[in-house]
């Protein structure tokens, strides 16, 4: 608690009071983060932000800010913004100048006084006011010399101070009819100052009986802002006098200046109205005196009203600070503005709640006494709420409470926290081969819930390899609009689909990116003709096939086979016979290709039959390719081939088919006799060179036998076998034994012309000697 005492009526600037310095802070840190909160909408002071020095910010009336009230202070609050938030209370005492004179509120009093006045008859003097207070404040009366009346002095409980003038020797009204006095309030200041009023004193004829009120004090009740002439209390007082003399009238005493402009009374029947709206914040007791008069005599009575609070002021909602824009990642609970919310009633009615209204996520959470920090409830998201309303509702505790809102505006900023999202999981398109370069095949999209920079996309192609080459030897990808493009020129026979990845990434730092499959379909088209593999179109041979004249109807003659590298329907194959030597005998299948005879050969029908037919795929236009199939119908090859001699005389046949025709019977024949030119020598030399093993005892020639098998090089036989072994010394005689070999023996044979082997030795088998190299 920090406390200055300043006088009052100081000039702006003036210095009040070192706060960097007494609550033992930096000044730079009080310079920034410091803030004067004082309970008045006026600004009297202000804070020095260089010095950290609370300074004097507009003249301080202590009159105006405290009326009577003594000690006269005024309290602010010095708040420091930042984390932690920090709450220092201050008070500054205002100490009165001398700078007010008393005062009277009416210059002239008059006075009627019966002359039967008895000694002592007091007389209720006008109060002066001066609104200094303490030693400056009003201090005494001063009476003018004379020698009827002397002034008597009193002090109230709340401290104010009032006269009486009083009889001290009897009255002569026809000695001295009339009186003038002055009345003289001074203060205790220096210089010290003063008021006066004239006094008239009328003395009456004898009227020895003052009114008297029934009570002394009267006390009542009265609710702020009652309406204007709302009945609170009725007085009375009674006279025992009668005539003129004993008639009472009531009015306000003198003595308490404000007391009129408040409250009316009707002098005849004492009755006290409420003349204007009683603000509770300003008087809650408001205390006066009452006269009751009658031709001469008056008493005086007190009258304390008591004010109840009502609840007719509503909270008021200051904002301190407020962040605005707000970032979309800011923490759970962090801290956007300081609220400052007053209610000036008393009690319940000035018990305040906070709230923020509706679904938002920001709420508001107290710190300290009439301070609020407006933070955040929940994780913000701007893709969902870019900007908000935040209503903040004051409500008191009255019945019926008074509330008050006050709505804020805050804007959330964006953070990059979202990939670009495609509009498809895949994306799929169509392209006819043979397209020409450049060709667009479809574009890709993707979105991005940010904004500005991090919601700008970009394309790219994910590197990759097709057939072995880079992806964008293939197609291109616009950056900015997503669209793909055709590098080059499609075979479907050599590429029939492209699958590669599209990356859309966003401008925010850093970026983010998300990829998407792209598969192009190759189209086919009907660039390619049939090709025909069967029968082959030699360039200058001719080759026939053979029907025998004995064949039936529906006769396989042969079978075109053709392929066709499109594909689908552009490679679905017909065959169609175009042209025929006899159109009757022959028919190709539509389907397959097979060419069948329709009917019986007979003995009529040429040998030599030529056949055109044409293959046809089902493109649009269709391609087709022609083949030419040569028959012949004889059931000999000399027949065959004296027939086709002619065909060296057929324009469509190559001139040069008989040519080749000798020239390859020729070279059969040749080779047929030099095969058996060679198999006579051979004989021949196999049988000399047993005769000279016969005699020579050299091993003979090994024969195997069909089942042996040369079994990865070994030469063994893949079972044991049993062989029977004969050997004949010639042909007509023969010497056999059963011999059993095993798996690893061979049959030796004589390689002559019978297939019976030479006797080797007369008298001993070869086979019993397991020495013998013959064996």
């Amino acid at each position: 608690q920090i406390r200055y005492s300043i006088p009052e009526e100081m000039t702006k600037g003036m210095f009040v009071g070192d706060v960097a310095k007494d609550l033992g802070l930096d000044v730079k840190l009080v310079s920034g983060r410091a803030r004067l909160v004082l309970d008045s909408n006026s600004q009297y002071v202000a804070l020095n932000p260089n010095k950290g020095h609370v300074v004097v910010n507009e003249r301080i009336d202590r009159e105006t800010l405290c009326a009577k009230k003594s000690p006269c202070s005024f309290s602010l609050e010095i708040v420091l913004l930042e984390n932690p938030m920090e709450l220092h209370p201050v008070t500054i005492e205002v100490l009165d100048v001398n700078d007010n004179a008393p005062t009277f509120q009416n210059n002239h009093l008059e006075f009627e006084i019966s002359e039967s006045a008895a000694l002592g008859s007091r007389f209720v003097l006008e109060s002066a006011y001066d609104a200094d207070v303490g030693a400056n404040g009003l201090q005494s009366y001063i009476l003018t010399p004379n020698h009827h009346f002397v002034l008597k002095q009193h002090v109230r409980r709340d401290g104010s101070k009032y006269s009486e003038m009083m009889i001290e020797k009897p009255l002569d009204r026809e000695a001295q009819p009339r009186l003038s006095l002055k009345l003289l309030a001074v203060d205790g200041g220096n210089p010290q100052r003063s008021g006066t009023v004239n006094i008239d004193v009328n003395i009456l004829d004898v009227n020895d009986n003052a009114p008297v009120f029934n009570q002394s004090l009267y006390k009542t009740i009265v609710t702020e802002n009652a309406p204007t002439g709302t009945l609170i209390l009725t007085v009375n007082a009674s006279d025992i006098d009668s005539g003129s003399n004993g008639k009472v009238t009531y009015s306000f005493s003198k003595t308490k200046a404000g007391v009129t402009d408040v409250f009316d009374i009707d002098g005849d029947t004492g009755r006290i109205y409420v003349a204007k709206e009683i603000d509770f914040e300003k008087d809650k007791r408001i205390e006066f005196r009452i006269e009751a008069k009658d031709q001469g005599l008056t008493d005086s009575a007190k009258v304390e009203v008591e004010v109840l609070d009502e609840n007719d002021n509503a909270p008021v909602i200051n904002v301190m600070s407020f962040s605005n824009p707000v970032s979309e990642d800011s923490a759970v609970g962090a801290t956007i503005g300081i609220i400052n919310i007053k209610d000036l009633d008393s009690g319940e009615n000035g018990q305040v709640r906070c709230t923020v209204e509706g679904n938002v996520p920001f709420k508001v959470k107290s710190n300290v006494r009439n301070y609020y920090a407006l933070i955040t409830d929940a994780a913000l998201d701007r893709e969902t709420l870019s900007e908000c309303n935040i209503t903040i509702i004051a409500l008191d505790g009255g019945s019926p409470p008074l509330q008050t809102r006050r709505t804020l505006f805050v804007k959330i900023t964006d953070v990059n926290d979202n990939a670009p999202a495609f509009s498809s999981a895949s994306y799929k398109a169509l392209l006819i081969e043979n397209n020409s370069p450049g060709a667009s095949v479809l574009s890709v999209n993707a979105r991005d819930p940010d904004e500005n920079q991090n919601a700008r996309v970009s394309y790219f192609l994910e590197d990759s390899e097709i057939g072995g080459s880079p992806v964008s030897e293939y197609v291109t990808v616009n950056a900015e609009s997503g669209a793909i493009h055709a590098v080059r020129s499609f075979d479907y026979e050599q590429i029939k689909q492209l699958v590669f990845m599209v990356r859309a990434q966003d401008g925010g730092s850093p970026p983010l990116s998300s990829n998407v499959s792209v598969r192009i379909l190759i189209q086919d088209q009907n660039d390619n003709p049939p090709q025909v593999l069967y029968p082959v179109q030699t360039g200058g041979s001719m080759v026939a096939e053979m029907v025998p004249r004995s064949a039936d109807v529906g006769y396989l003659v042969t079978k075109v086979v053709a392929v066709d590298v499109d594909s689908g329907q552009n490679a679905w194959l017909s065959y169609k016979l175009q042209k025929a030597t006899d159109r009757a005998l022959f028919e190709v299948g539509l389907q397959n290709g097979e060419i069948r005879t329709v009917r019986q050969v007979s003995d009529k029908d040429a040998v030599k039959q030529r056949l055109s037919v044409i293959v046809e795929d089902n493109g649009q236009p269709s391609r087709s390719a022609t083949v030419v199939v040569n028959v012949a119908v004889a059931d000999s090859f000399p027949e065959v081939l004296s027939e086709f001699t002619d065909f060296a005389q057929d324009k469509e046949y190559n001139d040069n088919l008989t040519f080749y025709l000798v020239l390859a019977l020729a070279v059969v024949s040749f080779l047929f006799i030099t095969c058996l030119v060679v198999i006579v020598s051979v004989k021949i030399y196999r049988w000399r060179q047993s005769r000279i093993l016969y005699h020579s005892s050299l091993p003979v020639i090994p024969y195997y036998p069909p089942r042996y098998s040369d079994t990865l090089g070994t030469g063994t036989l893949q079972h044991v076998y049993n062989y029977e072994v004969c050997r004949t010394t010639d042909s007509r005689k023969s010497d056999c034994k059963l011999g059993r070999a095993a798996s690893q023996n061979v049959l030796i044979m004589e390689p002559s012309s019978t297939g019976t082997m030479q006797r080797i030795q007369s008298d001993k088998s070869i086979l019993d000697e397991p020495d013998s190299p013959l064996e």
